[in-house]
């Protein structure tokens, strides 16, 4: 995809980000390397005798991240994304090892700012599995890059 300048991005404005598959060996790194030493993250007795999971689950902070990757990784924001300025999420349902997600990508809204080179896009991204069940959706505000 090319990047998107401030001024691309229009009402109708849509995109769909590649596939990437939630491995067993992505969960224990990201739990790991940020704390969540949690049992429902790493004690699958716990997982199958105390909760209604039956496979390992994948934190929805790991969802929300490999998400915003493959967003990054359509180039989209290529030498335009200046900020990322926050936004609203919802966990809607739970992603599981080997689960493949993608992103749906849609203008949600954009302004102008007092400075002429940069603007505020805000998108609605919805994260989808394999069966295309909508487990996460955000809204990242960003400043981008203006013509």
């Amino acid at each position: 995809m090319d990047t998107l300048y401030f001024e691309d991005y229009t009402a109708d404005w849509q995109m769909q980000t590649t596939r990437r598959t939630i491995s067993e060996y992505d969960i224990m790194q990201f739990v790991t390397l940020v704390g969540l030493r949690e049992p429902l993250f790493l004690d699958m007795q716990y997982l199958q005798e105390e909760t209604h999971y039956e496979r390992r689950l994948a934190p929805g902070s790991l969802t929300f991240s490999y998400a915003e990757g493959l967003v990054i990784g359509s180039g989209m924001l290529e030498g335009t994304g200046m900020a990322y300025l926050g936004g609203d999420s919802k966990i809607l349902g739970p992603v599981y090892v080997d689960d493949t997600i993608h992103v749906t990508v849609k203008l949600h809204d954009k302004r102008e700012t007092s400075k002429p080179d940069r603007g505020i896009v805000t998108t609605h991204n919805q994260v989808f599995n394999q069966n295309g069940d909508m487990v996460l959706e955000y809204w990242p505000k960003r400043m981008i890059k203006r013509r």
